[in-house]
């Protein structure tokens, strides 16, 4: 098996196109971007990939943030960032196709954006079996 080489920097928002840039003149391909929520906050990491070796930027953003896209040097990256939008209401700015939020269609608009408290609660305990002679 072979060993997987990977890293992970945080970069500014602002250098995020920049950085899509010189991988891309590196001939990368870019594998994933992903979002996850912490806190009042989100990471994006974005994945790319040349010879099995894997560098990840991470930018961190904030409700009402503006994400720029990576579009001009990765196109497909509309996928994920229409996901983004859709998923936690995140504004992306300049995506090469821009589905104005209707590429995931959700019960709940952006469900990720904050979501819910989950509280654990006990499971009912069974009714007590009738005894002989109860109506």
């Amino acid at each position: 098996m072979k060993t997987q080489n990977t890293t992970l920097r945080e970069i500014a928002v602002s250098d995020l196109v920049t950085e899509a840039g010189a991988f891309k003149a590196k001939r990368y391909r870019l594998v994933q971007i992903g979002c996850t929520g912490i806190g009042d906050a989100y990471e994006i990491n974005y994945t790319f990939d040349k010879n099995y070796v894997f560098e990840t930027v991470r930018i961190t953003v904030h409700d009402g943030d503006v994400i720029p896209s990576i579009a001009e040097h990765y196109w497909a990256s509309f996928v994920y960032e229409n996901e983004i939008h859709d998923l936690y209401g995140l504004t992306v700015d300049g995506m090469s196709v821009d589905f104005s939020g209707h590429l995931i269609h959700t019960a709940t608009k952006n469900p990720f954006r904050n979501p819910p408290e989950v509280t654990k609660m006990e499971k009912e305990k069974p009714a007590a079996e009738p005894k002989e002679g109860d109506a």
